[in-house]
């Protein structure tokens, strides 16, 4: 991971960054199991490619709840955006 920032990082947004970076990596990672699914026509494949890609996402969510508890600002926007009905639009500032 390349930091924008030299010198006196702390460890707690070491962990942060590390955290987020990894769930960037998970993100793509269902993204690029997305389209091999779709792009294949071998119906086992395309099993086996949904499967791995399930299993990203649960890698995905794992972090973001690590994150969650880890962040207090990003906490409070997951509570007051997460799981909420109606348009999205009624949601943010």
């Amino acid at each position: 991971m390349e930091y924008n920032e030299r010198g006196n990082i702390s460890a707690k947004t070491l962990d942060l960054n590390r955290a987020r970076q990894s769930l960037v990596e998970e993100l793509q990672a269902i993204m690029w199991y997305d389209e091999r699914a779709d792009a294949t026509s071998d119906k086992e494949l395309k099993e086996v490619l949904a499967h791995n890609r399930d299993d990203e996402k649960e890698h995905a969510s794992l972090l973001l709840e690590w994150l969650r508890r880890n962040d207090k600002a990003l906490d409070k926007k997951l509570n007051e955006i997460i799981f909420k009905s109606g348009e999205l639009s009624k949601l943010w500032d």
